[in-house]
C-alpha cells in the first residue's frame, strides 16, 4: 500500500512542477447579460470547468489552445484561449441538446447530437437532479428518456432491491453501461421471479450516486462493435463530474399521499484543484433511507375448520365473499383478533443506500498527458415481502411460534464496488489510453419472521440464505489520432481490450435450505412422512449443490473511423473481433453515415450487427429445492445448467451468442435557434435469444407428463427449468425529440417533446429441441412471450416544460405510459392495462444567492395502474400489478439545495 501513496504523491509532485497561465473568465447570455451558472468549460485531456452562479469559472489552460463553452438551452461555442488570460463569453439562446458534444458513439472529440450518425440523448443530470421529484438514476432516466423503461418490482425476491430497465423495449441485458467511456460490472442477480427481464442480469445504476454525475449519453443504436458484447439496444455513458472549488450539498424529503414510503435523502459533490494544470478531485457522497409501502387491498376470510391446531381461518376463494364477512368478524372477535393479524403487504421494498464515489485527474508535467482514477462504493440494505402463508396451510406452519400464519420478509444486503485507472498520454500523432477498470457485486439474502416447518419448534425465525458475487476486470489500450489531409478529415481509433470474469453462488447455513424430515427406505426411495416443507418460507436458501465458481476470459481487437469525405457527409466504419474461453470467437461491424442536406437538415442512418455473449449466471445459476407436488409426492425441481446431465437426456444444447442486425434511419432538423427536432426510425433483429424455459416435467396447468417425467426419473427429479436460445424477436420503433425554447414575457420558457413508439415480436417458430417436441408451451410459455412482447409500454410521450425568471423556475412534467398486457397470475385471465397520464410539477425559488428551495410532486393526480382482474390478483390481495409507472400513486416531497464557494 505505502507503494501506491508513493507513486501517487509522485505525480502530484509532477503536477506541481507544471505552471500555465490561469484562465479567469465569465459565460453570459448574449442577449441579456445574464450570467449562466453551471455552464460546462471543457479542454483537452479531461479538463474542464463549470460555471458558478455568476457564471464565473477558473481552468488552467495555455494562450492558444481550444477550449468548448456550453449550457443548456444555448448554442456551444469553441474559442481560442487569449494571452491575457481573462475572457467572456457570451453564448446564444436557442441551443437544444442535439447541438451538445458527445463521447458515446464517436470517437472524435468534436462530434455532437446533432451531427452524429446516429442517435444519441444527453440528459443534464445536475439540471434534473435539483428539479424533478425522482431521486434514484433509474427514475429520472425513465421519466425523461422515452426509450427507456424501468420500474419497481413487488415480491420479488432480489429484483425488487435492484431494478430491472429496458432500452428501446429490449432486455436488460441487451444495453451496455460506461462510466467515463469504461465498461461498467453488471449486478451477481439473476432475475428468476417472472418480472420483467426474467432470466437476464442487468447493471444496477441505482449504485452510482445521482451527484456524481455530470451528464447521461444515451446511444439509441446498436454498438456492439464498437463497445463489445451487450450493446445490442445501445449503450449508457455516465460521465463524472469534474468542477472544483464548491460543495453542493442537497437535502429532499418525501412521502406518498398514503402516508407511507418516506424518503429521507442527502448528498453532497464537492471538487478540489489538484496541481497547476488542471488536476482535481471530485467526490460525491449519497445516503437514503426510503420506507416501504403497501398496496394491498381489504381481504376477506373464510370460515376453515383446523381444529387440531385451534386456527379456523384461511383465505377466501370465492369471488363475492360479503356473506362470510360478518360471521368471520364475529369469530375474530371472540378470538381477540381482528383483519390486521392476517394483512398482507404487496409494495415497493424498504431501502436503506449509502454511495460513495470520487474522479480524479493529474495532469503529467510535461503536458503530454494524465493520470486519471474513478470508482466508488455502495452498500444498500433492502427489506421485501414474501407471499403470506396461512394457518390453513399445515405443511408450511409451525403454529407454537406463528399461529395465525406469517408472512416472511425478504433482506437483502448488496455491496458494489468499482475502480478504474489509467493513463492518458500523447505519442506524437496518437492519443494512448490504457487503463484497468474492476468491479465487483455481492448480494447476500435473508430471511426473517418466517420458519423451516420441517424443524417444527425448533426453527429459528431469521436465517442467512446465501447468496451470489460477480467481478469483472477489464483491461483496455486505445490508440487515435485525427489525420487533417485525408478528404475533409479521418479520425481513426484502434484498440484492444482483455476481460477476466467470475460468477459465484455461496451457500446459506443449513436451517435455510435442508428439509429435517426427509426419511430414505432401505431400497433407497426417499420420503416425507411429516409432509412437511424444508428451507426457509418465502426464499429457500442456497444448497451447497447449488455453489461454486466459475470464470471465463474474453479478448477483444477493434478498429473504428469516421470520414468527413466533404463539409457535409459524414460516413463512418467499425469492426470487432472477440474470442471467448466459454464459446468461442465473434467478428461484428457497424456502417453509419450522415449527410448535410442544407444547413440546419441532416439525414442519417446505420447498419450494424451485433451479439450478446450468454452471462456466466446464466450458464451457471443453480438453484434446486426439493417440494412437495401437486400428486403428493417429493420431487427435486429448479435451474438445471445447461451442461448438466439432466439437460444433456432432455436434449437442450449449450448455450450460444446471440446475434442481432440493428438498421436505423432517421434526420435531425433545426429551422431556427428556438427549436429542433429529430426522428428516428429502427428495427432490430435478435436470433437466438435466451430465454427462461417453464418447468419441463409438468404441463403449462402443472400436471406431470408421464413422457417427460420418464425422462427425469434417473436424476431423481420432477421439474426442470433451464435457459436456452429458444426464441427470435424483431423489435421496431421510431424515437421522436423536439425541443424549442423562447422568451416568454420576463423569463424563458423550455420545452422538450419526446416520444418512443416501439414494438416487440417473438417468432412463432421456436428453436425446440427435437426431444422436447411437443413441449412448445413450456419450452417458451405464454407468460414468457408475455415479459418479452407486452409487459414494457408500448408508447411513451414525454411533455416536459420548465419556465425561468429572476430566482423563480418552475417545471411541469406529462409523461403518457402506454398500455400493457400481462398473462395471468397463477393461472388467471390475460389482462390489458389502459395507458395512463402521469402528471409530475416542481417549483424552485433561490431564496439566497446560494440557497434553493423547491417543491413538487411526482404522480400529483394520484393516478394507479387499472386494478388487477380478481383472477390475477392472488385471491384478491395484489389490487395492482408494478406495471407503467408503479403502484404507489402520488408522492411528494421537499428539497433544498445550497453550492458553498465558487465552481471552476
Amino acid at each position: 500500500m505505502k507503494h501506491v501513496f508513493s507513486v501517487l504523491l509522485w505525480l502530484i509532485s509532477l503536477g506541481a512542477f507544471a505552471q500555465q497561465p490561469e484562465l479567469r473568465g465569465q459565460v453570459i447570455d448574449a442577449t441579456t447579460n445574464a450570467p449562466l451558472p453551471g455552464a460546462t468549460i471543457q479542454a483537452t485531456g479531461n479538463r474542464g470547468a463549470a460555471a458558478n452562479e455568476q457564471g464565473q469559472f477558473t481552468l488552467r489552460v495555455g494562450a492558444g489552445e481550444t477550449i468548448t463553452v456550453s449550457s443548456v438551452g444555448y448554442t456551444t461555442q469553441r474559442v481560442v484561449v487569449p494571452a491575457g488570460g481573462t475572457l467572456t463569453i457570451a453564448l446564444q439562446p436557442g441551443e437544444n441538446l442535439l447541438d451538445n458534444v458527445v463521447v458515446v458513439g464517436s470517437r472524435s472529440s468534436s462530434r455532437t447530437v446533432l451531427n452524429s450518425a446516429v442517435p444519441v440523448d444527453v440528459l443534464p443530470m445536475g439540471t434534473l437532479q435539483r428539479t424533478l421529484p425522482q431521486n434514484d438514476l433509474n427514475q429520472l432516466i425513465t421519466y425523461v428518456a422515452p426509450s427507456f423503461q424501468s420500474n419497481r418490482q413487488s415480491s420479488s425476491d432480489g429484483t425488487e432491491h435492484i431494478d430491472p430497465a429496458s432500452l428501446r423495449g429490449l432486455g436488460p441485458d441487451q444495453t451496455l453501461v460506461l462510466v467515463n467511456g469504461k465498461r461498467r460490472h453488471t449486478t451477481s442477480l439473476l432475475n428468476n421471479q417472472g418480472t420483467f427481464g426474467n432470466g437476464t442480469v442487468g447493471t444496477d445504476l441505482n449504485a452510482i450516486p445521482v451527484s456524481a454525475i455530470e451528464r447521461i449519453e444515451v446511444l439509441r443504436d446498436g454498438a456492439s462493435a464498437q463497445y463489445g458484447s451487450d450493446a445490442i439496444a445501445g449503450v449508457i455513458n455516465i460521465v463524472l463530474k469534474k468542477n472544483t472549488n464548491a460543495l453542493e450539498q442537497q437535502l429532499t424529503g418525501g412521502i406518498t399521499k398514503v402516508g407511507d414510503g418516506k424518503l429521507l435523502r442527502y448528498n453532497a459533490n464537492y471538487g478540489t484543484g489538484l496541481g497547476t494544470k488542471g488536476g482535481f478531485l471530485n467526490v460525491s457522497l449519497e445516503a437514503y433511507t426510503r420506507e416501504a409501502t403497501t398496496r394491498t387491498q381489504n381481504h376477506n376470510l373464510l370460515l376453515f375448520d383446523q381444529s387440531a391446531q385451534g386456527n379456523f381461518f384461511a383465505y377466501d376463494f370465492t369471488d363475492n365473499p360479503a356473506a362470510s364477512r360478518a360471521i368471520d368478524d364475529q369469530i375474530l372477535a371472540q378470538r381477540g383478533l381482528s383483519r390486521d393479524d392476517f394483512n398482507f403487504h404487496v409494495g415497493d421494498a424498504g431501502i436503506k443506500n449509502a454511495n460513495l464515489f470520487a474522479n480524479l485527474s493529474l495532469p503529467l508535467a510535461n503536458g503530454k498527458g494524465e493520470f486519471y482514477a474513478f470508482g466508488g462504493y455502495n452498500y444498500r440494505r433492502g427489506e421485501g415481502y414474501g407471499f403470506r402463508r396461512l394457518p390453513s396451510s399445515p405443511n408450511q406452519m409451525v403454529y407454537s411460534i406463528f399461529p395465525n400464519g406469517f408472512q416472511p420478509n425478504t433482506l437483502s444486503d448488496i455491496q458494489d464496488r468499482s475502480i478504474a485507472a489509467g493513463l492518458r498520454y500523447r505519442l506524437g500523432e496518437w492519443q494512448m489510453d490504457l487503463s484497468n477498470t474492476l468491479g465487483n457485486n455481492r448480494f447476500d439474502f435473508g430471511v426473517s419472521n418466517t420458519v423451516n416447518a420441517s424443524l417444527q419448534q425448533r426453527s429459528p425465525t431469521e436465517f442467512k440464505a446465501g447468496g451470489h458475487a460477480f467481478t469483472q476486470n477489464t483491461v483496455n489500450l486505445d490508440f487515435s489520432r485525427y489525420l487533417k489531409g485525408v478528404a475533409n478529415g479521418l479520425n481513426l481509433a484502434l484498440g484492444a481490450e482483455f476481460r477476466a470474469e467470475q460468477y459465484r453462488i455461496r451457500a446459506g447455513q443449513e436451517e435455510s435450505w435442508r428439509n429435517y424430515g426427509l426419511q430414505t427406505a432401505p431400497n433407497g426411495e426417499v420420503t416425507n412422512p411429516s409432509g412437511l416443507a424444508g428451507g426457509a418460507q418465502s426464499f429457500i436458501g442456497f444448497s451447497p449443490a447449488n455453489a461454486g465458481t466459475f470464470g471465463r476470459q474474453n479478448v477483444a481487437l477493434y478498429a473504428d473511423t469516421e470520414l468527413d469525405l466533404t463539409r457535409r457527409w459524414l460516413v463512418s466504419a467499425a469492426g470487432r473481433f472477440e474470442n471467448y474461453t466459454d464459446f468461442g470467437s465473434t467478428f461484428n461491424y457497424k456502417l453509419a453515415s450522415r449527410y448535410t442536406v442544407t444547413e440546419g437538415f441532416n439525414l442519417r442512418g446505420a447498419f450494424s450487427t451485433g451479439f450478446r455473449a450468454p452471462s456466466l449466471h446464466q450458464q451457471h445459476f443453480s438453484y434446486v429445492s426439493t417440494t412437495i407436488l401437486s400428486n403428493g409426492r417429493l420431487g427435486n425441481t429448479g435451474f438445471f445448467t445447461n451442461d448438466s446431465p439432466l439437460a444433456q437426456a432432455l436434449g437442450v444444447p449449450k448455450l450460444a451468442q446471440e446475434t442481432s442486425r440493428n438498421l436505423s434511419l432517421g434526420f435531425t432538423l433545426r429551422p431556427s435557434s428556438q427549436f429542433s427536432l429529430s426522428v428516428d426510425a429502427y428495427r432490430i433483429r435478435v436470433e437466438n435469444r435466451i430465454v427462461l424455459t417453464g418447468l419441463f416435467g409438468f404441463d403449462p396447468f402443472g400436471e406431470p407428463v408421464p413422457a417427460i417425467q420418464n425422462l427425469l426419473l434417473p436424476f431423481e427429479a420432477s421439474g426442470a427449468r433451464f435457459f436456452a436460445n429458444a426464441i427470435n424477436t424483431t423489435t421496431q420503433g421510431i424515437d421522436v425529440v423536439a425541443t424549442s425554447q423562447n422568451t416568454l414575457g420576463q423569463g424563458r420558457l423550455n420545452a422538450t417533446l419526446s416520444a418512443n413508439l416501439n414494438r416487440t415480436l417473438a417468432d412463432d417458430q421456436f428453436n425446440v429441441p427435437a426431444r422436447l417436441e411437443g413441449q412448445e408451451d413450456v419450452f417458451f410459455s405464454p407468460n414468457e412471450r408475455g415479459l418479452i412482447e407486452t409487459v414494457n409500454p408500448r408508447q411513451k410521450i414525454n411533455l416536459l416544460l420548465t419556465y425561468s425568471l429572476g430566482r423563480f423556475s418552475a417545471t411541469l412534467a406529462n409523461i403518457y405510459f402506454g398500455e400493457v398486457t400481462r398473462n395471468g397470475f397463477p393461472f388467471g385471465p390475460v389482462q390489458t392495462f389502459g395507458g395512463k397520464v402521469v402528471t409530475d410539477v416542481s417549483v424552485s425559488y433561490n431564496l439566497l444567492k446560494n440557497l434553493t428551495l423547491t417543491a413538487g410532486a411526482n404522480n400529483l393526480l394520484n393516478v394507479y395502474p387499472d386494478a388487477q382482474a380478481y383472477g390475477n390478483s392472488y385471491f384478491g390481495v395484489f389490487k395492482y400489478a408494478p406495471v407503467q409507472m408503479g403502484m404507489n400513486g402520488a408522492s411528494y416531497f421537499v428539497r433544498i439545495t445550497s453550492v458553498l464557494g465558487k465552481q471552476k
